[in-house]
Order: structure tokens, then C-alpha cells, then sequence
């Protein structure tokens, strides 16, 4: 049976007034995001709350987020952390930067959102040879042809029990056309390639289907 298109937004919707109103700080950052004119490849309001909970339910502390945009996937996170928590937030591209900032200084979890404008990749491996505390989970949404050196980095960043999700691993399916080049869907296939069959990583990969089309994400379990 083919599903008509606009059943998942519209089943996202149902399930969004199923539940108490979005908070006010990620309401007004995807707005003022939106307004900026940021590009609308964000985390769906689902997605947020599915973050949420991760944070919530391994108990982290310490987050590392590749690709901040305008900082709503932070927010998500932040909001489940312990007071003294951290959500440490790379993004490359001023522009995002700035709003991200003007998102987290409007918010009242904002203040566990740290802001690093910078290459993702040479960041994180300056934090590798600087010995930084291990990161508890890991958020990767960044330049999907770069997701390999991403995981490799996070993983470094990592203790046993650490979790990294990947998100936007299965591109409307074309993970599976090998005629498929693009390099956003080639990154993917790399990413998947490279957590499943690593020893350090359990990994499960979860196909999403709503308002954000057909996707998913990739999250394993850093083993000892």
C-alpha cells in the first residue's frame, strides 16, 4: 500500500496536539531561525523530544553536538540536562552562528549551550590531543560528507556507554541505489558502513518518516 505524502506531516501533527504545547524557547528559535532565513533542515519538533529523552535517559552531562544551525536541537538537549550540564555546539558558518547565539542568550536553558564557531573536524581534534572529558552522547548533523571523521572524532571523545547518533542516514531510501553519487547520500552509506562494522560500536539504525520526509538516524553504543 503507498502512503499518500501528506499522512506523515500530517500524523506528526496529530501527535505534536497529543501532547503539552512546545516549549516557548523552541517555539521562538525556530521562528527567529525561520526568519533569518536559515536553511529548514532542522530537527522536527519529534526529533527535539526524542533527543530530550536520550539526554534524559543515559543521564549526560556532558553533550557534543556537530552542526548547530540555529541552535533548536541544542535547546532540545539542554533542557534535560542537570544544572551544571553542557551542551558544547560546533558550527561553521557565522551567519547560523549569530542566530544560534541570539537563540540560546533568549532561553532559560540557553546558558547550558556552548557555542564553539569553527572547521567541526579540527575542533574536535584539537579537544582529541587537549584531552577533554569524554562526552556522554554525541549529536552529529552536520556536512554529511564528513560523517566518517565526525564518528572517528566523537568515538575518541567517548567512554563505554556513550552514545552517537547520526542523523540523516537514509536520504528517501537512496542509501540503497548504488547509481545514487550525491555526496550527502554517499557520506551516509559511509557513516553506516563504518559504525557497523566497528568493534568499539553497537549500533541500531532507525528509519523516520515524518514532516521532515523519509530519514533516519544511526545511534550506537560505545562498548568497553
Amino acid at each position: 500500500m503507498t502512503t499518500d505524502p501528506a499522512t506523515p506531516l500530517a500524523v506528526d501533527q496529530f501527535i505534536v496536539g497529543l501532547q503539552p504545547a512546545l516549549p516557548d524557547d523552541i517555539v521562538a528559535a525556530r521562528a527567529r531561525s525561520e526568519a533569518a532565513g536559515l536553511p529548514a533542515i532542522g530537527v522536527s519538533s519529534e526529533q527535539g523530544r526524542f533527543l530530550s529523552l536520550l539526554v534524559a535517559a543515559t543521564g549526560a552531562r556532558r553533550v557534543l553536538e556537530v552542526g548547530t544551525l540555529g541552535g533548536v536541537s541544542a535547546l532540545w538537549m539542554a533542557r534535560s540536562l542537570p544544572e551544571a550540564g553542557q551542551v558544547h555546539t560546533i558550527e561553521v558558518e557565522p551567519a547560523h552562528a549569530r542566530i544560534a547565539q541570539e537563540n540560546f542568550s533568549a532561553s532559560p536553558h540557553g546558558a547550558r549551550c556552548v557555542l564553539h564557531l569553527d572547521e567541526a573536524a579540527k575542533a574536535l581534534a584539537r579537544w582529541v590531543a587537549q584531552g577533554v572529558a569524554p562526552f556522554d552522547l554525541a549529536f552529529i548533523d552536520a556536512d554529511k560528507k564528513n560523517n566518517v571523521r565526525y564518528a572517528e572524532l566523537a568515538l575518541a571523545l567517548a567512554r563505554p556507554g556513550s552514545l552517537i547518533v547520526v542523523d540523516n542516514v537514509i536520504r528517501s531510501g537512496r542509501i540503497i541505489d548504488v547509481a545514487c553519487t550525491d555526496e550527502n547520500t554517499q557520506g551516509a552509506r559511509d557513516v553506516l558502513s563504518w559504525m557497523g562494522s566497528h568493534p568499539r560500536l553497537a549500533l541500531a539504525v532507525l528509519q523516520t518518516v515524518g514532516e521532515k520526509g523519509y530519514d533516519g538516524f544511526a545511534v550506537a553504543r560505545v562498548q568497553a
